[in-house]
């Protein structure tokens, strides 16, 4: 008898684990986040560290592989469409790159409208809803947006007036930037981040238009010599995902990306900082010398740069009350 219950104990004891044996694995998700910027920046570091604490909060149910210097195949400009599509679930979108598609988009790169990063984060309170309205109707949704740092002018030549700045062909990453230097009678080209250092090494370009950060990416140091910190323009990185995709992820899934975003975004802005910083330390360390702005050359690169805000509010008549709303609170005219 106790041999038969024994038995009859094992026989139930068997069922149970191929039963467990027979229950599915937790359901995975597994979501590319296409980006252009190599793994050394920050905005691909920030874009990792998101994706761990999402894995980790969501138990391994939602895995984000962050694809890194463009290994997707695709250009900074193309990304929006790429993720309105479907063709990638997630990316990190430059948002002057995508005026062609969405005008707006180009609103902090009108010159000299932002001045430093707490500025920026005034301007965000007035067009991140407009920023969300864009996502939504390009069939994706905003999880973080983080500014890229102070704008510089990286030349071959040293300039220290617009004069010396005219004719110079300078690569720039959006067409607010090249009616700016238009302006200012430089000859501008533009040119995605992945065909700009093939275009210094060529000669193509003697100059570029962006951040210490991309200085670095770039190894500009073997390309150019003095670096202007005009802070002409600002920009930003948006992370997003495709709302088909977004659909599919359980509630409690949504609900701790939003707020692992919601709680990680100022930091990623700290880090914004952090990377004008050390960036512009290993650029000087690499030769390039940073050349002051004078008071007289700003003064002239504001004046012949002023009309272009007006210009952008006609262009972009959408972006005219967040951007006038902003100019009240800096106290500032339009």
């Amino acid at each position: 008898m106790a041999d038969h219950r024994i038995a009859r104990r094992a026989f139930l004891l068997g069922m149970g684990l191929l039963g467990m044996l027979a229950q599915p694995a937790a359901a995975q998700t597994k979501l590319d986040l296409s980006t252009v910027w190599p793994e050394s920046n920050f905005h691909t570091q920030n874009a990792m560290r998101y994706a761990e604490e999402v894995k980790k909060a969501t138990n391994g149910s939602v895995d984000i592989l962050v694809k890194a210097g463009g290994q997707l195949g695709f250009k900074g400009p193309e990304h929006l469409r790429a993720v309105r599509d479907g063709i990638v679930p997630m990316a990190d979108i430059l948002n002057i790159q995508q005026v062609g598609d969405e005008p707006f988009m180009g609103v902090e790169s009108v010159p000299f409208l932002v001045g430093t990063p707490e500025e920026l984060k005034i301007l965000h309170k007035y067009v991140r809803p407009e920023y969300d309205k864009i996502a939504e109707r390009n069939n994706q949704k905003i999880l973080f947006i983080v500014p890229w740092p102070t704008q510089y002018l990286q030349l071959k030549a040293k300039a220290t007036t617009v004069e010396m700045l005219k004719s110079i062909k300078i690569r720039v990453p959006d067409k607010n930037a090249v009616d700016m230097l238009n302006a200012v009678g430089m000859s501008p080209v533009l040119i995605p981040w992945g065909e700009t250092v093939p275009a210094l090494a060529s000669g193509v370009v003697a100059g570029v238009s962006t951040s210490a950060v991309s200085g670095v990416d770039g190894k500009f140091w073997e390309f150019l010599k003095y670096l202007l910190p005009t802070n002409h323009v600002w920009s930003s990185e948006m992370v997003t995902i495709n709302l088909d995709s977004w659909k599919k992820l359980k509630p409690e899934e949504r609900k701790a990306m939003e707020e692992i975003a919601a709680k990680l975004e100022p930091d990623f802005w700290a880090a914004s900082v952090k990377a004008d910083t050390d960036s512009l330390k290993r650029l000087t360390e690499g030769g390039m010398e940073i050349v002051p702005v004078p008071a007289p050359m700003m003064a002239d690169l504001r004046a012949k740069t002023a009309p272009l805000l007006d210009a952008f509010l006609k262009r972009v008549p959408a972006a005219d009350k967040p951007v006038k709303a902003y100019l009240t609170e800096m106290k500032r005219g339009s």
